[in-house]
């Protein structure tokens, strides 16, 4: 393998891989997953007759990062590759794609319409594929594309229905499901194993040279204390209360406290429930039955706009969270220093109002700040292309951008080793998603810093996760230390998210 260019403890996670075992191969954020998994590759494409390799990812961008960085450089000289999105023509034929080449990688969306799709041209079957890598497998979980995709081969597999494709899971954070003790934990590893019928490998032999791969990088708690006056604000929640009242809300809804990531989040959903009933009236001007008046909605905000607008403007009264992040930022960038980091935020909305305050603040751009905004694909304002999503990726990489302002999009599978900051901006995450953007932080000396509220939500999110991390650890080794007879039997009772347990009972998924 060295010829290949991997590290000793890539090695170790493979061995079992190589061995045409079903493994789930867990390594931090940078220790080089999809490098270990393209030796797979190669290696069933060389020793398995009429191989064919399908290679899943949960988002889009990650097709064309896989495919160009990783496969088609160590694998499009000798093999048949192709990349298939949302955005490709090939999907419309997807089982004629996969029956023509010898490695596909795609979204597992596309997959799984292909296997349920009875049209020859774009219908594929599981035993059309040998091997099969599912990257970010930690989502094989409840009605997540990956595991509706596992269900159709524990399906076949219970029935002994033809052929199925070995399994190589790919993840950096399998997390704790929600567990808080560490037997709960375990039996959390264990689902995640009983779904996609692998057992979970890590390196144990070569732990220090893992280390010195990936370095942690440097914690910091920048703590901002509460603000001793805030007349904008004040206003603001005063003029959301009138617009409640207003609205008579439905029993059933229930809006958390104003200014907080909870409330914007109850907001968004009785945004959604609002638009559905505006579909069903005509006009701009309606009144539904709750109640609610479009012209009283902005009503408000027109009487008092130039107030609003002088309280915005009174820097006695400005957030001081902004003066704490303009000096984290200023602490890493410079007219003639090199960085890069990445700036995270809950919502759409906000990185597009952070990445407007960059842009005014003159100490960061003489700071050379080059930002740009990353979040989700869709529709609307607020969302991102999917060519905008890669173009802004592209830049990043290449330096003609440094500091990405992003939602959760950019926390998995974004390949950048040169990233040496990263900033969570008052944000309330689970471990996995906190775990993923702490390893964007890849460089020497990487700086990781977490900007909240003094007494904060945020903070005291951070040290539970921190736990979280630890105890996600603690549990995959207790399941790696079972004796395989041992395992076999816990799999067999873990709490399937696809079948009822007792199915299982009666069947032996794992082969040792």
């Amino acid at each position: 393998m060295a010829d290949f260019g991997l590290f000793d403890y890539q090695e170790e996670v493979v061995e079992r891989a190589l061995k045409r075992e079903n493994i789930i191969i867990w390594l931090p954020t940078g220790g080089g997953k999809t490098r270990a998994a393209v030796y797979v590759a190669k290696r069933h494409l060389e020793t398995t007759e009429n191989a064919k390799v399908v290679v899943l990812v949960n988002k889009v961008h990650l097709v064309d990062q896989h495919y160009n960085k990783e496969f088609e450089p160590h694998l499009g000289s000798i093999y048949k590759l192709i990349k298939v999105s949302g955005v490709s023509e090939e999907k419309d034929f997807f089982g004629k794609v996969v029956q023509r080449n010898n490695l596909i990688i795609c979204t597992a969306q596309i997959l799984y319409n292909a296997l349920i799709n009875k049209e020859e041209a774009k219908h594929v079957e599981l035993s059309d594929i040998t091997l099969l890598i599912i990257d970010e497998c930690h989502h094989t979980h409840k009605e997540a594309v990956y595991n509706k995709v596992m269900r159709c081969y524990v399906e076949k597999k219970l029935k002994g229905e033809g052929r199925l494709p070995q399994i190589l899971g790919l993840t950096a954070s399998p997390g704790t499901g929600g567990a808080k003790i560490l037997g709960d934990a375990v039996e959390h590893v264990l689902e995640i194993c009983a779904n996609l019928d692998s057992a979970i490998v890590s390196t144990k032999n070569y732990e220090p040279e893992l280390k010195k791969k990936v370095p942690r990088p440097t914690k910091t708690f920048d703590i901002v204390e509460k603000r001793h006056a805030d007349p904008l604000g004040d206003h603001l929640k005063w003029m959301m209360k009138q617009i409640h009242e207003f609205m008579n809300l439905p029993r059933d809804v229930r809006l958390r406290e104003c200014g907080t990531q909870e409330y914007e989040a109850d907001v968004v959903i009785l945004e959604q429930r609002g638009k559905t009933v505006k579909r069903q009236i005509d006009g701009t001007v309606y009144k539904c039955s709750h109640g609610w008046n479009r012209l009283f909605l902005v009503g408000p905000f027109r009487r008092y706009r130039m107030e609003l607008r002088n309280l915005a403007a009174d820097a006695c009264f400005e957030n001081p969270n902004m003066a704490k992040l303009e000096s984290v930022l200023l602490q890493q960038f410079g007219p003639n220093v090199k960085s890069r980091g990445i700036l995270f935020s809950k919502t759409r909305k906000s990185t597009h109002c952070l990445y407007d305050w960059i842009l005014k603040s003159r100490a960061l751009q003489r700071a050379g700040i080059k930002a740009a905004i990353l979040t989700g694909a869709g529709n609307g304002i607020t969302y991102m292309t999917q060519n905008e999503q890669a173009d802004t990726i592209r830049r990043f990489r290449q330096g003609d951008l440094n500091l990405l302002i992003s939602t959760s999009v950019a926390e998995e599978g974004l390949d950048i080793p040169e990233c040496n900051l990263v900033v969570r901006y008052g944000l309330l995450t689970n471990e996995i998603a906190q775990q993923q953007a702490s390893g964007r932080a890849r460089a020497v000396n990487s700086q990781y810093s977490v900007v909240a509220r003094a007494g904060g939500k945020e903070v005291r999110r951070e040290h539970i996760n921190e736990h979280l991390e630890e105890l996600t650890a603690e549990a995959i080794a207790v399941v790696q230390k079972m004796t395989p007879q041992n395992f076999r039997r816990k799999v067999r009772y873990a709490p399937f998210t696809f079948a009822p347990t007792a199915h299982f009972a009666q069947f032996d998924l794992f082969q040792f």
